[in-house]
C-alpha cells in the first residue's frame, strides 16, 4: 500500500508509516477468536456474562468476560501484548517503543489483578494459545465453586 502524499507520521508517532498504522488500529481490543471460541463454551453450560465490562465502576480497565454476582473477571491475554513468557518475540522495529508497550500492559495487568482482588473480586487469566475447552472448564468450575460458596454465605445467619 502506498503512502498517501504528504503524508507524515505525527511526531513520536509509533507508525512508521500511514500503512502501519492502518494496521495497527485494525487489530481488535475484544470479540477476538479466542474470546469468542472460550464464551461460546462458557455459554454452552448454562452460565451468563458481561462481555467487555468494567468489573468496577471506577476502575478505567475492562475484562473480557465478567460474572458480577459471583465476582469474577475474566481476561484472555494475547501473546505478543500481554508479553506471553512462552510465545512472546520482541519486536524486530522500533523495539524500545513497543517493548516499553508490552512491560506497561503487563504492569497494568498486575495492578488490575490486585485492584480486583482487594475488591473481593477473583481474576482468571488465560493466554489466547490455550486451549478454549479447557479456559471454559476452569471458568465454569470456578464460578459455580463462588456462586454456591455466597449462596451459602447469604442464607447463613447473621453472626452480629
Amino acid at each position: 500500500m502506498a503512502e498517501h502524499p504528504g503524508w507524515t507520521p505525527p511526531e513520536g508517532s509509533w507508525a512508521s508509516s500511514e500503512a502501519r498504522r492502518r494496521n495497527m488500529q485494525a487489530i481488535r481490543s475484544r470479540d477476538t477468536k479466542p474470546e469468542q471460541a472460550i464464551r461460546r463454551l462458557v455459554h454452552a453450560q448454562g452460565l451468563r456474562y458481561r462481555v467487555a465490562a468494567k468489573p468496577l465502576p471506577g476502575l478505567r480497565r475492562t475484562a473480557d468476560m465478567v460474572f458480577r454476582p459471583s465476582k469474577v473477571a475474566v481476561f484472555v491475554d494475547g501473546c505478543y501484548w500481554h508479553g506471553c513468557p512462552e510465545h512472546y518475540v520482541p519486536p524486530k522495529t522500533n523495539s524500545g517503543y513497543w517493548s516499553k508497550k508490552v512491560e506497561g500492559n503487563m504492569a497494568r495487568d498486575r495492578d488490575t489483578d490486585r485492584r480486583l482482588t482487594e475488591a473481593g473480586w477473583l481474576v482468571l487469566r488465560f493466554w489466547e494459545h490455550a486451549a478454549p475447552e479447557e479456559c471454559a472448564s476452569q471458568i465454569a468450575r470456578t464460578v459455580s465453586t463462588r456462586r454456591e460458596r455466597l449462596r451459602r454465605a447469604g442464607s447463613a445467619p447473621d453472626p452480629r
